[in-house]
């Protein structure tokens, strides 16, 4: 053989070891996050659904967790994807010819986003419907009983649904581009359908990220306030701890005692009393044993980090609006090479890298927030050994979609200059000026009004239970005078 030969074939085993390298480190980063899902929703499930005495749905139940934690194992990895990137790129400019971090390239980082892509799409049109369908099936009338029969109807249901769907983007699209190219175009079901349909989730998933955001944003400051110690500010602790020991004295003296009382009594209602104060002074005891440090600086500190965060996501899509007005390169666009390591994507350097990454995660878990505290998916909350199956499937699927759409939420508000990889730059609507700078305008807008919505609010409420106004028998704002039924009981 001749030294070009020898060239040409050591060039293919380089390419060879590469490719094996990227799928193990591949594989052990989603085995890592599927083993860590796995342990949280075992610890969310309803251990009645898995040892039940029938055989058959335990099993169905068990292989739709086994699904369930796929799906949320990719949920993960999305919202993980685009900080992984921004941080790979300054290590890459840091350490270029590093030895040890070889195996960190952009052919790695392309891939990786290409199988999030991937199995994104897996997970929502086949896996999460085929899980749900799978719990809810009984088998067809007059077959033999048993799991198998399960998933011949889970199947022939789950075909159903895909020519559903497909017609149903089929004519969309045919709506919004009456052309022939994009109506020939839908014919190539790998090529074309699925991102289009993947677009479309995305899109849903934006404008999703787009209410829960602002509304997570402006909600973060009262569940901090939960779980950390306030200072006294004008409060007597003592008082307030006697005057609920009182208080549950008498309501339990009611209670083991009701025929005292000529009126009717709501033995529920006196309960649930009970149980509240009993919260109520748990959480004084708490205050007071607090700390100075713990009570005077880490509440204090915890709610200026938050409104410093907060402050600088509006800030940053104020800007990047005046940007999308004057320069057309601030458009989201997709990347198709993964050129990584050849320069910042933050004037700031590494430390505006490391502040785009802690907004990337705090917007994705104020946007969570904010989705659990809607009206709307209030009843998806899960609960600690208490989690149907089918709202298990539920969350996985909401959780999905809002992590898919975080790299195209990131990119559209201007929170990084990191263009999107792979198929998540293919999107339509991506290109179109109006719906991003409209988008930025209203996210902008609905966080400012949140927070000032929230915080005047609280102020009020504050500042109205420091001074006693809320003991007082006049009707005060925030605090409704209770009715004439409660103050006889």
């Amino acid at each position: 053989m001749e030294a070009a030969d020898y060239e040409v074939l050591s060039v293919r085993e380089q390419l060879f070891h590469e490719k094996v390298r990227e799928c193990i480190i591949s594989t052990l980063l989603f085995a890592t996050l599927y083993i860590l899902c796995h342990i949280a929703l075992t610890r969310f499930k309803k251990p009645a659904e898995f040892t039940t005495a029938d055989d058959e749905d335990a099993t169905v139940n068990k292989i739709a967790l086994e699904l369930c934690t796929f799906t949320l194992a990719v949920a993960l990895g999305a919202v993980l994807l685009l900080p992984f990137s921004i941080i790979s790129n300054e290590v890459l400019l840091s350490l270029p010819r590093n030895y040890y971090i070889q195996w960190l390239n952009g052919s790695l980082i392309h891939g990786l986003w290409n199988l999030v892509f991937l199995f994104s799409n897996l997970s929502l049109i086949f896996l999460m419907p085929f899980a749900y369908f799978f719990t809810e099936s009984e088998g067809f009338a007059g077959s033999r009983k048993g799991v198998l029969a399960r998933v011949y109807e889970t199947v022939v249901m789950l075909m159903f649904l895909t020519l559903l769907v497909l017609g149903m983007v089929w004519v969309a699209s045919a709506i919004v581009d009456n052309s022939k190219a994009s109506t020939e175009s839908l014919y190539d079901f790998w090529e074309y359908y699925l991102p289009y349909l993947y677009s479309c989730i995305s899109f849903l998933g934006v404008l999703l990220l787009l209410v829960c955001t602002p509304l997570g944003l402006a909600r973060m400051f009262s569940v901090t306030g939960k779980l950390l110690v306030k200072p006294r500010l004008l409060e007597d602790l003592e008082e307030q701890l006697h005057c609920s020991a009182f208080e549950e004295a008498a309501l339990t003296r009611r209670i083991c005692n009701p025929t005292s009382c000529w009126l009717p009594l709501d033995m529920e209602l006196l309960h649930r009393r009970v149980l509240a104060l009993q919260t109520q002074r748990v959480l004084l005891e708490k205050r007071r044993k607090a700390s100075a440090w713990q009570r005077n600086l880490g509440y204090p500190l915890a709610m200026l980090c938050l409104l410093v965060l907060t402050g600088l996501s509006v800030l940053i899509v104020a800007i990047h609006i005046l940007e999308l007005l004057i320069d057309e390169a601030a458009m989201p666009r997709g990347m198709q090479g993964a050129s990584l390591g050849q320069v910042s994507f933050s004037k700031l350097g590494s430390f505006g890298a490391v502040v785009q990454v802690v907004l990337i995660f705090y917007l994705m878990v104020s946007s969570v927030v904010g989705f659990y505290s809607s009206p709307l998916f209030w009843g998806l909350r899960p609960r600690w050994h208490d989690t149907a199956m089918t709202q298990i499937i539920g969350n996985c699927v909401c959780l999905l979609v809002l992590s898919s759409a975080l790299p195209v939420f990131s990119r559209t508000l201007g929170l990084t200059r990191l263009d999107l990889l792979g198929d998540f730059g293919r999107f339509n609507w991506l290109g179109n000026f109006y719906i991003v700078f409209l988008y930025n305008a209203a996210f902008a807008g609905l966080t400012t009004l949140c927070l000032v919505k929230t915080f005047t609010a609280a102020v009020r409420a504050e500042l109205i239970r420091a001074f006693g106004l809320d003991r007082l028998p006049l009707p005060v704002s925030g605090f409704p005078r209770a009715s004439r039924k409660t103050q006889h009981q």
